[in-house]
């Protein structure tokens, strides 16, 4: 893709976050299941569900748009291979979740850096009804951040 406007790098920036919630998309589950804390599974299964209604938002985005391309974001990819890794570590329970909610969070500082960069393009170039669907999702991503930060509190003393 050729960057000839600040309309390309909202397209590109687009594809890049339809192809960061897909990957989550298919994260998530093993990521739940490795959690030992009931709280912080179903903080896991809530936050896939969120992540599944991401996905439809931006394909509202997509449509919206006059091409979208097909991309994979690699950033996700490595962030998601870092969670792998973590999945299959064997340890004290406590400490595994702590680790879980530590690679959580940076997906999700991840993606509230993407999700506030498209905002703030969508409204730069008047896209008025699409930086409405990206804010939306901007506040449930920085409110599952609020979320992981919670539990962390409490599995983080137990891993003591």
């Amino acid at each position: 893709m050729s960057l000839k406007s600040l309309g390309d790098v909202y397209v590109d920036q687009i594809a890049d976050l339809y192809s960061a919630e897909q990957q989550l998309v298919k994260a998530l589950p093993k990521v739940a299941e490795a959690a030992s804390s009931s709280e912080l599974r179903q903080a896991f299964e809530t936050h896939l569900k969120e992540t599944e209604g991401h996905v439809k938002r931006l394909e509202k985005v997509r449509e919206a748009l006059d091409e979208v391309p097909e991309v994979t974001c690699k950033g996700m990819e490595g962030l998601i291979k870092e969670g792998d890794e973590i999945v299959s570590e064997d340890g004290d329970e406590a400490a595994k979740d702590a680790a879980l909610i530590a690679a959580a969070q940076r997906v999700e500082h991840y993606e509230i850096a993407a999700y506030g960069t498209a905002r703030a393009l969508a409204k730069q170039l008047g896209r008025t009804d699409e930086g409405q669907l990206l804010e939306q999702t901007l506040k449930e991503e920085s409110n599952a951040d609020e979320k992981l930060t919670g539990i962390a509190t409490s599995i983080n003393s137990q891993a003591v």
